[in-house]
Order: C-alpha cells, then sequence, then structure tokens
C-alpha cells in the first residue's frame, strides 16, 4: 500500500481523512491552538493530490465538504472554496521530506510567544520533548504567505519536524495526521514548562550524555523522526533576536488588505 494512504497502521480513504483533518480543526481550535480563522491542515493524499483546510474559514467549524484538493503546484482540483494562503509552506515540506505525509500550522500561545519573542526552544529540560522532537529551532520573519515565509523555514525543514516562525506561529508535521497533531501539542506543552522554568529563574538541564541516550532512545520508544540536533546545554549562546521591522509591519498590513479572510 503506498505510504500516504496508511495512518498508524490502517489504510484510509479520502472520506476518512477529511473527518481527521476536520477533528484535528476542531482539537486545535478547542486547544486554543488557533483564533477566529488562522491556522491551516494538510494531507498528502497520493503523489499527485494533497487535502487541505480553506481559506477564511474557522478551523473549529470546518464540515467535509469544505476542504480542497489541489496538486502539488498548489492548483485547486476540487473544491468549493480556495486553499490557505499559506500552502505553498505545506508543498515545501511534502517536497523536501517524502516521509511526511500531514502538517499543522497553528499559533499556541506560548509556543508562539517564544517565537515573538526571537527564542527558539531548544534546550534540554524535558526528556520526552528532547526524544519526540529534539529542538525546536527558530526562523526568521517571512511575511505569510509569501516566498518569504517558505524561504525562511526551507533551511530547517530537513533536520526537524517543528518549527518556530519568528513572529508567527509553530509549523508541525509527521508520517500522519496525528503525528503532526501531537507534535503541535507537544511543542506547546514544552514551551510552558520552558516558561515556567523562566518565572522560577532556575532551569536544570540534562547533560549532553543524557540527551545522547535520549535520543538514542526514539527506535526503542517507536519515534520516527528527522530531528538530528541535540538541546543546547547551558553554556551555549542564546538565540539572536528576531525583531518586527516597519517593513514587515507594512508587509503585513498588505497582505492582510489583499487577503479576504472573510469570504462567503
Amino acid at each position: 500500500m503506498p505510504p500516504e494512504l496508511i495512518s498508524h497502521g490502517a489504510l484510509k480513504h479520502e472520506d476518512e481523512h477529511r473527518r481527521d483533518i476536520c477533528a484535528v480543526g476542531r482539537w486545535l481550535h478547542q486547544r486554543e491552538f488557533v483564533a477566529a480563522t488562522d491556522g491551516n491542515i494538510s494531507l498528502r493524499l497520493d503523489a499527485h493530490r494533497v487535502l487541505t483546510s480553506p481559506t477564511g474559514i474557522s478551523k473549529g467549524m470546518m464540515c467535509a465538504e469544505d476542504l480542497v484538493i489541489t496538486d502539488f503546484a498548489g492548483n485547486k482540483i476540487s473544491g468549493r472554496w480556495n486553499p490557505s494562503s499559506e500552502l505553498a509552506m505545506h508543498l515545501l515540506i511534502y517536497r523536501l521530506r517524502p516521509d511526511v505525509n500531514a502538517v499543522c500550522h497553528a499559533h499556541p500561545v506560548t509556543a508562539t510567544g517564544y517565537a515573538a519573542a526571537g527564542l527558539a526552544l531548544d534546550k534540554a529540560l524535558l526528556s520526552e520533548a528532547v526524544i519526540n522532537l529534539g529542538t525546536v529551532p527558530l526562523a526568521q520573519y517571512g511575511t505569510p504567505g509569501t516566498p518569504e515565509l517558505t524561504d525562511s523555514i526551507e533551511p530547517l525543514i530537513q533536520s526537524h519536524d517543528a518549527i518556530l516562525m519568528a513572529n508567527h506561529g509553530v509549523v508541525t508535521y509527521g508520517v500522519d495526521l496525528l503525528t503532526a497533531f501531537y507534535r503541535m501539542e507537544t511543542v506547546e506543552h514544552f514551551a510552558r514548562i520552558c516558561l515556567v522554568t523562566e518565572l522560577l529563574h532556575k532551569q536544570v538541564l540534562l547533560s549532553r550524555r543524557d540527551v545522547e541516550k535520549l535520543l538514542s532512545a526514539r527506535t526503542r520508544y517507536g519515534v520516527e523522526t528527522a530531528a538530528r540536533c541535540s538541546p543546547v546545554t547551558s553554556d551555549s549562546p542564546e538565540p539572536e533576536r528576531v525583531p518586527l521591522s516597519r517593513r514587515d509591519l507594512e508587509s503585513l498590513v498588505e497582505q492582510a488588505v489583499r487577503n479576504d479572510r472573510f469570504r462567503h
């Protein structure tokens, strides 16, 4: 069977994939990982088609008929709505990662706060995060829905399974949709724990040996991941902050005017 039709060992068909995307959309909305019509979800149907969430619709209110099918150039094949304006980010991930069959993009509050502060989630604080994610790097700011965004994340895709996007949000991906969603949930969980340690003004990092043991244990835990970068230790330099410039602000305003986010 084609790997893209397999989800945790079970053969799935298009109607089931549609229901799954709507379910994940509800989970993202219920957990306040997205607000209003934010975020996008996609799934690789086969070698030629992608099933994706539409633009301008709350991810918590989607129904199966709202979803859009495109080709890998982003051209709409079927669907009454237009695909997400950030579909190009998903297509880039599929192109660079043949092992990936699903992508989630959202704005979970704590993790997005780190992205807005210009801080990566790359410290060895939580064993589960090391096993399941490795590190979550910070991509420089790029205007959503433009090549700036895809250019900013492209160097990070092949060696990570989750990326913070400066002043924007988080993108996660995996072998199937559930894995992609779990990684989004883990990123936010890890971010909240990191924030607590910072509020307590104390972080006790795992040792390099501890991290190496955890990374080598991925196979034993059944974790399929491409993340190969070890979390930083206490003597590593802080990531550079990425401010939101006036040009970036003007670009965001122009993009918002161009996009009809409330189309019917």
